[in-house]
Protein backbone atom coordinates (compact mmCIF):
# COMPACT_ATOMS: atom_id res chain seq x y z
CA UNK A 1 0.00 0.00 0.00
CA UNK A 2 1.55 2.93 -1.41
CA UNK A 3 -0.26 5.32 1.84
CA UNK A 4 -2.96 6.98 -0.28
CA UNK A 5 -6.46 6.74 0.46
CA UNK A 6 -8.83 5.21 -2.02
CA UNK A 7 -11.18 7.73 -1.11
CA UNK A 8 -11.41 11.50 0.07
CA UNK A 9 -12.72 12.80 3.16
CA UNK A 10 -14.91 16.15 2.67
CA UNK A 11 -13.62 18.59 5.40
CA UNK A 12 -16.16 19.31 7.70
CA UNK A 13 -16.85 23.29 8.35
CA UNK A 14 -18.74 25.66 9.35
CA UNK A 15 -18.76 29.60 8.87
CA UNK A 16 -19.05 30.57 12.58
CA UNK A 17 -19.13 34.72 13.01
CA UNK A 18 -17.51 35.00 9.37
CA UNK A 19 -14.95 32.69 10.26
CA UNK A 20 -14.52 29.45 8.86
CA UNK A 21 -14.13 26.61 11.71
CA UNK A 22 -12.79 23.41 10.86
CA UNK A 23 -15.14 20.77 12.92
CA UNK A 24 -12.80 18.11 14.76
CA UNK A 25 -14.35 13.99 14.52
CA UNK A 26 -16.72 13.66 16.73
CA UNK A 27 -16.83 10.99 19.45
CA UNK A 28 -18.31 7.78 20.12
CA UNK A 29 -20.70 9.19 22.82
CA UNK A 30 -21.37 12.01 20.51
CA UNK A 31 -22.35 9.81 17.67
CA UNK A 32 -24.35 7.44 19.97
CA UNK A 33 -26.18 10.28 21.12
CA UNK A 34 -26.72 12.38 17.33
CA UNK A 35 -27.50 9.18 16.18
CA UNK A 36 -30.49 8.25 19.15
CA UNK A 37 -31.92 11.71 18.68
CA UNK A 38 -31.85 11.56 14.99
CA UNK A 39 -33.62 8.50 15.45
CA UNK A 40 -36.21 9.19 18.20
CA UNK A 41 -37.36 12.03 15.89
CA UNK A 42 -36.90 9.94 12.84
CA UNK A 43 -39.54 7.69 13.58
CA UNK A 44 -41.99 10.01 14.94
CA UNK A 45 -41.99 12.47 11.92
CA UNK A 46 -42.50 9.28 9.57
CA UNK A 47 -45.23 10.40 7.48
CA UNK A 48 -45.64 13.67 8.68
CA UNK A 49 -44.63 17.39 7.11
CA UNK A 50 -41.73 17.92 9.51
CA UNK A 51 -38.22 16.35 8.07
CA UNK A 52 -35.36 15.30 10.44
CA UNK A 53 -31.65 16.03 10.03
CA UNK A 54 -28.61 14.44 10.87
CA UNK A 55 -25.89 15.46 11.57
CA UNK A 56 -23.64 16.63 8.47
CA UNK A 57 -26.56 18.33 7.22
CA UNK A 58 -25.80 22.01 6.47
CA UNK A 59 -27.75 24.55 7.17
CA UNK A 60 -27.07 28.23 6.14
CA UNK A 61 -28.50 31.21 7.60
CA UNK A 62 -29.44 34.82 6.40
CA UNK A 63 -26.81 36.43 7.54
CA UNK A 64 -24.17 34.04 6.09
CA UNK A 65 -23.61 31.41 9.16
CA UNK A 66 -22.82 28.22 7.65
CA UNK A 67 -23.40 25.36 10.64
CA UNK A 68 -23.26 21.77 10.60
CA UNK A 69 -25.64 20.48 13.30
CA UNK A 70 -26.31 17.41 15.21
CA UNK A 71 -29.71 16.98 14.75
CA UNK A 72 -32.34 19.08 13.19
CA UNK A 73 -36.00 19.34 12.39
CA UNK A 74 -37.18 21.34 9.74
CA UNK A 75 -41.03 22.24 8.60
CA UNK A 76 -41.09 23.90 5.65
CA UNK A 77 -39.89 22.08 2.35
CA UNK A 78 -38.96 25.32 0.69
CA UNK A 79 -35.80 25.78 2.62
CA UNK A 80 -34.55 22.31 1.49
CA UNK A 81 -31.97 21.93 -1.56
CA UNK A 82 -29.63 19.61 -2.64
CA UNK A 83 -26.89 20.46 -0.25
CA UNK A 84 -28.60 21.38 2.39
CA UNK A 85 -30.86 23.75 4.49
CA UNK A 86 -31.05 27.08 3.48
CA UNK A 87 -32.92 29.34 6.23
CA UNK A 88 -34.01 28.70 10.06
CA UNK A 89 -35.15 25.28 11.38
CA UNK A 90 -37.35 24.95 13.63
CA UNK A 91 -35.52 22.37 16.17
CA UNK A 92 -31.71 22.10 16.55
CA UNK A 93 -29.85 20.02 18.51
CA UNK A 94 -26.41 20.12 19.02
CA UNK A 95 -24.00 17.51 21.31
CA UNK A 96 -20.91 19.06 23.36
CA UNK A 97 -17.70 18.55 22.64
CA UNK A 98 -14.32 19.70 24.02
CA UNK A 99 -13.60 21.86 20.43
CA UNK A 100 -17.39 23.58 20.28
CA UNK A 101 -18.91 23.94 23.42
CA UNK A 102 -17.87 27.54 23.22
CA UNK A 103 -19.68 28.05 20.60
CA UNK A 104 -22.63 25.93 20.89
CA UNK A 105 -23.63 27.18 23.58
CA UNK A 106 -22.62 30.94 23.14
CA UNK A 107 -22.00 32.32 19.69
CA UNK A 108 -24.36 29.47 17.65
CA UNK A 109 -26.87 29.56 20.72
CA UNK A 110 -27.56 33.71 19.87
CA UNK A 111 -27.70 32.95 16.43
CA UNK A 112 -30.28 30.24 16.87
CA UNK A 113 -32.12 32.34 18.37
CA UNK A 114 -31.76 35.07 16.14
CA UNK A 115 -32.84 33.71 13.52
CA UNK A 116 -36.23 32.16 15.29
CA UNK A 117 -35.20 28.35 16.15
CA UNK A 118 -38.51 27.23 17.97
CA UNK A 119 -36.51 24.67 20.34
CA UNK A 120 -32.64 24.57 20.76
CA UNK A 121 -31.21 21.63 23.01
CA UNK A 122 -27.76 21.81 24.19
CA UNK A 123 -26.33 18.05 25.23
CA UNK A 124 -23.72 17.29 27.74
CA UNK A 125 -22.40 13.34 26.27
CA UNK A 126 -20.33 14.06 30.49
CA UNK A 127 -23.33 14.84 32.24
CA UNK A 128 -26.11 12.80 30.48
CA UNK A 129 -27.73 15.95 29.96
CA UNK A 130 -30.27 17.83 27.83
CA UNK A 131 -30.74 21.39 28.64
CA UNK A 132 -34.02 22.52 26.61
CA UNK A 133 -34.19 26.28 25.33
CA UNK A 134 -37.66 27.42 23.42
CA UNK A 135 -38.24 30.27 21.58
CA UNK A 136 -40.49 32.89 23.56
CA UNK A 137 -41.11 36.13 22.23
CA UNK A 138 -37.87 36.23 20.34
CA UNK A 139 -36.00 34.84 23.19
CA UNK A 140 -34.41 31.55 24.34
CA UNK A 141 -35.75 30.49 27.86
CA UNK A 142 -34.41 27.31 29.37
CA UNK A 143 -37.24 25.35 29.78
CA UNK A 144 -35.49 22.34 31.56
CA UNK A 145 -32.18 20.36 31.92
CA UNK A 146 -32.95 16.89 31.88
CA UNK A 147 -30.22 14.65 33.32
CA UNK A 148 -30.04 11.19 33.37
CA UNK A 149 -29.21 10.13 36.75
CA UNK A 150 -26.92 6.93 37.97
CA UNK A 151 -28.81 4.25 39.45
CA UNK A 152 -26.68 4.57 42.88
CA UNK A 153 -28.41 8.01 43.29
CA UNK A 154 -31.74 7.07 42.08
CA UNK A 155 -32.18 4.26 44.48
CA UNK A 156 -31.71 6.65 47.83
CA UNK A 157 -34.76 8.69 46.60
CA UNK A 158 -38.30 8.06 46.66
CA UNK A 159 -40.59 7.59 43.92
CA UNK A 160 -42.18 11.47 44.46
CA UNK A 161 -38.80 12.31 44.80
CA UNK A 162 -37.61 10.99 41.74
CA UNK A 163 -40.68 12.46 40.02
CA UNK A 164 -39.55 15.77 40.99
CA UNK A 165 -35.48 15.59 40.57
CA UNK A 166 -34.89 13.39 38.20
CA UNK A 167 -37.85 12.43 35.42
CA UNK A 168 -37.09 10.09 33.40
CA UNK A 169 -38.56 11.63 30.43
CA UNK A 170 -39.59 15.18 29.11
CA UNK A 171 -41.84 16.27 26.17
CA UNK A 172 -40.50 18.70 22.77
CA UNK A 173 -42.34 21.41 22.87
CA UNK A 174 -43.00 21.32 18.89
CA UNK A 175 -44.53 17.89 19.12
CA UNK A 176 -46.69 17.92 22.41
CA UNK A 177 -47.29 14.29 22.03
CA UNK A 178 -43.59 13.05 21.81
CA UNK A 179 -41.90 12.00 25.02
CA UNK A 180 -38.72 12.10 24.88
CA UNK A 181 -36.90 9.11 27.48
CA UNK A 182 -33.39 10.31 28.27
CA UNK A 183 -32.84 6.71 28.34
CA UNK A 184 -33.21 6.66 24.74
CA UNK A 185 -31.31 9.93 24.14
CA UNK A 186 -28.51 8.11 25.93
CA UNK A 187 -28.45 4.62 25.20
CA UNK A 188 -24.73 3.10 24.80
CA UNK A 189 -23.30 5.95 26.30
CA UNK A 190 -20.60 4.99 28.69
CA UNK A 191 -20.01 1.85 27.52
CA UNK A 192 -16.11 2.43 27.83
CA UNK A 193 -15.77 3.43 24.38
Amino acid sequence: MNGNLAYKLEPREEIIGGKVVMMASPSLAHNFIAGNIYSIFHNYLRGKPCTPFPDNTSVVLADGEKYIPDMMVVCDPDKLRRNGVYGTPDFVVEVLSPSTANYDKGHKKDVYEQHGVREYWIVSPGDRSVEQYVLADGKFVLRGVWSLWPDFLLEDMTEEERAVKAPASFRCTLFDDLEIRLEDVFYRVGLGV
